[in-house]
């Protein structure tokens, strides 16, 4: 590969060796797009039975499409799954990872389907209570939760807070006794598991923020110290390896050191931990590279390892609760542009590269730029019968790592106007949605049956401007 000065992504105009060559350029390929996604007869796509163009039309590019058949099947699926696969021990719960994206109706859906929800901050647990989900089926993470957003979460009478430091057993501890409230809680232990995906993901190696280390028995003495205070109920462990994993070997590890910490503390100092949560961080498809596997082959594997591991330790298996966010909401969305600059640079010799500029950029997502993440796209508003071009797609932003997608066959004649869309994207980008240069953030919409219904409201520029006090 020829080395260009700009960086690595601006080496060479040929495909990278995992993205084949198209058949057919306008093919929706398997995996990648929501259950209703499908061409129509006169080639645009639509999803839930309404044309991208009419998405367009009513509420404007670029937009969230989320695909309400699709994530609530996804929801149901897990829950089913699992359920299925620990019904011969204590059973098992499925906490949806509200971080990956979450608003009022989304709260709503998975009280509706009978998840639990997981919340990281005192604005997603807002959302949540007034979305009137039921707060004993709440969780609380968060490595540095203020004292107002322990407080809130104990009067809201929360399902559990997972404790992230040993400093943390004390501040709930001390508000628990403030309002005469004993504190469900769990521990969050830090396995030193590596797991298999990108470094800013992997939550459960030792250097990193999180939770409370096997080492130097540091989670030893955070159990001993929550049995210690009566205003403290020590529900169960929680271990979290990180996010976008494909495979159950880093599951299997981390389930065997958590596990061998609930037999310690049976053998030392008495006390029986019944529930484990395992978390989540189950991987989906972003493009051709990835083989996600399905909801019930992680469940039935998950079940095989935590059964084996604690016939080892002579331990009952525990209630088990799992986390996944990504995997139910990412391939529910597609995000719709509307093509502008096209343009054809050249890199020197016989190489080039076609860049094409679309309407949003790393203000609605930003994870190619912040994960080196691969994402694909289509173009959605018509066929066409030019051949393949690889592509880049670009934002509007005032940054060269302002990239959609790195690299993408899309036919040779994508002109401005064009609609495409870049499917999974229902995970983490809008979360992750910034403001940057001004542009408000793109409005989430619902399809289903053929309606549009907004979840989240297009940021105007009366928006910003009303936060503007100067």
């Amino acid at each position: 590969m020829r080395a260009h000065e700009a960086g690595a992504l601006h080496g060479n105009d040929a495909a990278p060796t995992w993205l084949p060559y198209p058949a057919d350029v306008n093919h929706l390929i398997d995996g990648l797009w929501s259950e209703t996604t499908r061409r129509t007869a006169d080639g645009a796509v639509e999803v839930g039975g309404v044309d991208v163009h009419r998405i367009a039309e009513e509420v404007g590019t670029p937009a969230f499409v989320l695909d309400e058949t699709d994530f609530r099947h996804r929801a149901r699926r897990f829950r089913d799954a699992f359920a299925e696969a620990f019904r011969p021990h204590r059973g098992s719960d499925v906490y949806y990872a509200g971080k990956a994206f979450l608003c009022g109706a989304v709260a709503r859906w998975m009280d509706e389907d009978g998840l639990g929800l997981d919340v990281c901050t005192g604005g997603e647990l807002a959302v949540a209570l007034r979305a009137g989900f039921p707060a004993e089926r709440i969780a609380l993470h968060g490595n540095n939760k203020s004292l107002a957003e322990i407080r809130r979460a104990l009067q809201a009478g929360v399902g559990r807070i997972v404790i992230d430091s040993l400093g943390e057993i004390d501040l709930v501890a001390e508000i628990a006794a403030e309002l005469g409230v004993r504190a469900a809680v769990m521990l969050r232990v830090t396995t030193g598991v590596e797991a298999h995906t990108h470094e800013f993901i992997a939550t459960a190696h030792e250097d990193q923020k999180f939770g409370l280390s096997l080492t130097g028995d540091v989670a030893f003495e955070a159990v001993r110290r929550v049995l210690e205070r009566s205003t403290l109920d020590l529900i169960g462990l929680h271990s979290h390896i990180g996010s976008q994993i494909f495979d159950t070997g880093g599951f299997e590890v981390a389930a065997r050191r958590v596990l061998e910490l609930v037999a310690r503390v049976r053998d030392e100092l008495g006390h029986t931990i019944d529930q484990l949560d395992l978390g989540g961080g189950f991987g989906v498809m972003y493009n051709t590279q990835h083989t996600p596997a399905t909801p019930e082959t992680l469940a039935a594997g998950i079940a095989g390892i935590v059964e084996k591991q604690c016939h080892e330790l002579d331990l009952a298996v525990p209630h088990v609760s799992f986390e996944p966010g990504r995997a139910i909401a990412g391939p529910s969305t597609q995000t719709l542009y509307s093509v502008g600059t096209v343009k054809d640079v050249r890199l020197g010799g016989p190489h080039h590269r076609l860049y094409v500029s679309v309407d949003g950029g790393m203000s609605d997502n930003v994870r190619t730029a912040l994960y080196d993440a691969d994402y694909s796209c289509l173009l959605t508003g018509r066929v066409s019968d030019a051949p393949p071009e690889v592509v880049r797609v670009v934002g509007k932003h005032c940054e060269s790592g302002d990239i959609v997608v790195k690299d993408e066959y899309l036919p040779a004649d994508v002109r401005r106007g064009d609609l495409i869309s870049v499917p999974v994207t229902g995970a983490y980008c809008y979360s992750l949605a910034s403001n940057y240069n001004h542009v408000p953030r793109p409005p989430v919409v619902a399809v289903r049956d053929g309606e549009i219904r907004t979840l989240l409201r297009r940021e105007t520029e009366e928006d910003l401007l009303g936060l503007d006090q100067g």
